[in-house]
C-alpha cells in the first residue's frame, strides 16, 4: 500500500471523525455511500443534517451549551 492510499482515521474532541485515504463507506445494510472525495468528516454528535457527514452542527451545539 502506498503512502497516498493509506487510510488514516482521526478523531477530534467534540468534533467529527476525519477519514482520509483509500476507504469505502457503507450504510447499515452494506450499501456503498458515495463520498465524492478522498477525505471526509463523519458526524459524531448525531445532529448533522447531512449524515453520515459532518455539517458543523456540533460547533453550534457546543456554543449553545457553553452559553447556559
Amino acid at each position: 500500500m502506498s503512502e497516498s492510499s493509506k487510510t488514516v482515521i482521526r478523531t477530534y474532541p467534540d468534533g467529527p471523525i476525519l477519514v482520509r485515504g483509500d476507504f469505502q463507506l457503507e450504510d447499515e445494510d452494506g450499501n456503498p455511500i458515495d463520498a465524492h472525495r478522498s477525505t471526509v468528516a463523519l458526524c459524531r454528535c448525531g445532529k448533522s443534517t447531512i449524515k453520515p457527514f459532518c455539517d458543523g452542527t456540533h460547533a453550534i451545539a457546543a456554543q449553545a451549551k457553553a452559553a447556559k
